[in-house]
């Protein structure tokens, strides 16, 4: 049913302020401007990112259908499985189990179709991610929020972290979606794909310039095999994870079953800060000044 990952949508209290830092840190193009929104891609698509105003935090995750796959008939789909939605704007939306907002967009093949490196361009940064790869959430019902992505959306399963956690893919890409068991549900982060492990530090002694820190990393995920790390965007309640590497599955890929211990999280041996699946400002400010690894408890909080 699904093609890709189309782009995320993100609530800011000022979207120009914020298009201005995510063009600059993280070297997206800035597209489109119309009055509270502005959207910005990472190389040669339409746009990857949306941001429009409001109380900061997620909006809605967009995904492009497959080929062959109308509006029409991703509605009668979703009509079938007794799935909410309404069409506004050539679009579906709707709220997946966990009540993130979901968008489906008719395919947009590429128009030009070659390769990054064979095209030129006037608007791209030297620095920019390849594309946006995949998102995470935290869900508060992990089974129900995985059979709707997997049948409903139809994406297929690739892994499962016992009962912590499922990974799901539209494509070769090991995730388009991971989904992790907690006791509230939200977007955790966005992933944007960069070449190499040259290109990650780049990226990341860039973002150090800008009072970026990281929350997690860098690290080599067993499940899933990318080299990531994890950055913490507090104006949007969200991290960032830019990753490269990652597992390519073939057509006959059989779900694994991974054991939930640090291996299977990091090959090299560490586990996030407790901090990392929080978002309150106690928790973000212990997490910026490293307290947890001077021995310091991250102290009880609301989130």
């Amino acid at each position: 049913m699904l093609r890709r990952i189309h782009h995320v949508c993100l609530r800011a209290a000022d979207p120009e302020e914020a298009a201005q830092r995510w063009a600059v840190q993280f070297g997206l193009a800035p597209r489109d401007r119309t009055p509270g929104r502005v959207t910005l891609a990472c190389a040669y698509e339409r746009y990857s990112l949306e941001l429009v105003g409001g109380e900061p935090g997620a909006d809605h995750t967009a995904f492009e259908l497959a080929r062959g796959v109308s509006l029409d008939d991703a509605a009668a789909r979703l009509d079938a499985h007794g799935v909410a939605h309404e069409r506004a704007e050539g679009a579906l939306r709707l709220a997946d189990p966990d009540g993130h907002g979901i968008e489906l967009l008719p395919c947009e093949p590429d128009p030009d179709g070659r390769p990054a490196i064979a095209r030129s361009t006037t608007t791209l940064a030297g620095f920019h991610p390849r594309r946006l790869g995949h998102i995470n959430t935290l869900s508060a019902d992990l089974p129900a929020a995985t059979a709707f992505y997997a049948d409903v959306l139809g994406m297929r399963l690739t892994d499962r972290l016992e009962q912590a956690g499922t990974w799901l893919r539209v494509d070769a890409d090991h995730h388009t979606v991971a989904l992790v068991r907690a006791g509230r549900a939200r977007l955790h982060h966005v992933a944007f794909e960069l070449t190499d492990w040259g290109e990650l530090r780049v990226a990341l002694d860039h973002l150090a310039q800008h009072g970026r820190w990281l929350a997690w990393g860098p690290l080599r995920h067993a499940l899933g095999q990318n080299l990531a790390a994890y950055v913490r965007i507090p104006e949007e309640g969200l991290l960032v994870e830019l990753y490269c590497d990652m597992e390519q599955i073939g057509p006959d890929h059989e779900p694994r079953e991974w054991p939930d211990d640090v291996h299977s999280s990091n090959t090299w041996g560490i586990l996030p800060p407790r901090s990392y699946f929080r978002f309150d400002a106690a928790a973000v400010e212990h997490e910026r000044l490293g307290l947890e690894a001077q021995g310091h408890p991250l102290p009880p909080g609301d989130d």
